[in-house]
Order: C-alpha cells, then sequence, then structure tokens
C-alpha cells in the first residue's frame, strides 16, 4: 500500500467517528423535539374530550330541568257564586223578615268570589211594640292556587276563623256553639245575647263550608218598644232553614252536587279581571245587629 492510500484512510478514519457522532446526536434532537409534539396533541386531545364531557353534563342537566313537571294543585270544586239575594227562597224570607221587601246587595269587586245581601224588617204593633228582624247572607269563594293550597282547605281554614271571630263578638253574652247538621260539608251555629239602649237582640250566626265556599247567615230579632223578646230557639231553627238553602244556592250554581268545574290540577287562575285570583280577605263578613 502506498504512502498516499495509507494517508487517506487516516483521514476518512478521522473522520467517520465525527461523522457518526453527528449522525447520532442528529436522531437524538429530532427525538427529543418529537416528544413534545407528541405531548401537545395529546394533551389537546385531552382538553377536548374534557370539554366535551362538560358540553355533555350541561346538556343532560338542561334536558333534566326542562323535563320536571310544573307545581300543580288540584283545582277547586265551585268557580263562581249564585246571585246572593236569590239565595234564600221568597218563602223563607217572608218567614224570617216579612216587612223587608227586596234584599240590599252588598258592594264587591268581584261577585264570583265575595257576594252578600242583607234585609231588614219591622213589624209595628203601635202601643204594643214592634218586633225587629235582620237577615244577612255573605258567601265567600277560595280558589286553589300553588303557593296556598287547594281551595277546599283554604275554606276550611276560614270556616274555623269565622267561628272564633263570631264567638268573640264584642258585647255578646251567653255565647253558645253546636254543629249544624244536612248543611255543607260542615257547619255550626253560635248563639248570643247583644244587649242594646232598645232591647235585648237575640244573635244567631250560622257558618257553613261546602267544597270551597263558605256561607254565613245572620239573624237576629229583638222586640222594641215593649214588645216581648223574641224566642231564640226559633229563631236559631229559621237561621239554620237560611243556611241550608243558601249553600243548595252555591251547589245549583255550578251545576249540581260536587261542583260545576272540573277537577284536576291549575296554576293560579286568574280572575274575570285577568289579575291573578287571591283568595278572599280574613276580615270577619257578619255584620252588626242593626237598629230600628
Amino acid at each position: 500500500m502506498s504512502e498516499g492510500t495509507m494517508q487517506l484512510r487516516a483521514q476518512r478514519d478521522q473522520r467517520d467517528p465525527q461523522a457518526k457522532r453527528a449522525k447520532r446526536l442528529t436522531r437524538v434532537l429530532v427525538g427529543a423535539a418529537a416528544v413534545p409534539v407528541m405531548l401537545v396533541a395529546a394533551g389537546c386531545s385531552s382538553d377536548s374530550g374534557s370539554d366535551d364531557g362538560k358540553d355533555k353534563a350541561a346538556e343532560e342537566s338542561a334536558a333534566s330541568k326542562s323535563a320536571s313537571p310544573s307545581p300543580t294543585v288540584r283545582a277547586a270544586a265551585f268557580g263562581k257564586l249564585p246571585e246572593p239575594c236569590s239565595a234564600v227562597t221568597k218563602k223563607t224570607l217572608d218567614d224570617l223578615v216579612p216587612k223587608a221587601g227586596s234584599g240590599k246587595e252588598g258592594a264587591s269587586n268581584d261577585t264570583a268570589t265575595r257576594a252578600s245581601c242583607s234585609w231588614d224588617s219591622l213589624d209595628d204593633n203601635g202601643v204594643k211594640g214592634s218586633q225587629f228582624r235582620w237577615l244577612s247572607v255573605s258567601m265567600l269563594r277560595f280558589e286553589s292556587d300553588v303557593t296556598r293550597g287547594e281551595g277546599d282547605k283554604l275554606a276550611a281554614d276560614y270556616y274555623q276563623k269565622q267561628l272564633t271571630d263570631t264567638q268573640g263578638a264584642q258585647g255578646a253574652k251567653s255565647v253558645k256553639t253546636a254543629p249544624v247538621s244536612g248543611t255543607g260539608d260542615e257547619a255550626s251555629v253560635v248563639r248570643y245575647d247583644l244587649k242594646k239602649k232598645e232591647g235585648t237582640f237575640k244573635q244567631q250566626t250560622v257558618v257553613a263550608r261546602v267544597e270551597n265556599v263558605v256561607v254565613t247567615v245572620d239573624f237576629n230579632g229583638a222586640g222594641l218598644a215593649g214588645d216581648k223578646t223574641p224566642d231564640a230557639d226559633d229563631l236559631v231553627k229559621d237561621a239554620q232553614k237560611a243556611a241550608k238553602e243558601a249553600v243548595a244556592a252555591v251547589t245549583k250554581a255550578n251545576g249540581g252536587a260536587g261542583g260545576g268545574t272540573s277537577s284536576g290540577t291549575t296554576s293560579p287562575s286568574k280572575s274575570p279581571s285577568g289579575e291573578s285570583s287571591k283568595a278572599p280577605s280574613e276580615s270577619s263578613s257578619k255584620a252588626p245587629a242593626k237598629d230600628s
């Protein structure tokens, strides 16, 4: 081998290790650069899956909420009240308030919810005195409401309150309370004496509930100018008769027994004015005994 050939091989041997090291370094750098790319790609893939999961969970939650039923409550049985001055028959009016004539209807901004009528009679017997009578029929209807409850339960609460208010009437003496049968779903009569300068008034108040309506009948009588005081037991019977007729009138106005409106569920009702119907005021509907 010539000297020149040996020199070329030595040079080539010296270059080869450097070339090999350069190639290995290039492969390492290329591999190292590929790792972040793979990590970034994996990270993007992971984030995308996470977002998809959140979106899916949100969609399922929204679907669950939209599928939840709206609050409902059983509809009230009765949707209206009868004409108050016709709630008691003419024959009964002739017996209880014979000199009354036509009744006086009470003021109301919604007669489908609140209605009343009253009559008064003075039977003048000259020097023997006179007999005074006063009759009042009041009716309050309670509508079902999703926030307050079913109409008949609201009426039952008011029935109890009306009884309590009547029993605690100002100036009442010898107060007695008794149940009344055959008049709506529940009924009671409260009787007491009310002494006034004209004489002793015998007061009878019958409070009755039929479904979601409360009927209050007030009937009082007095013997004036020396006439005898009427018999309280007779007045109680008369008041109960009037109450029974008024309850029957409520039922009849709504299509007979069981009410005229369909049962089921309802949202807060609307009054004829278009406003949300609310339960009647809980102030006592009983009028005071009337003077001659």
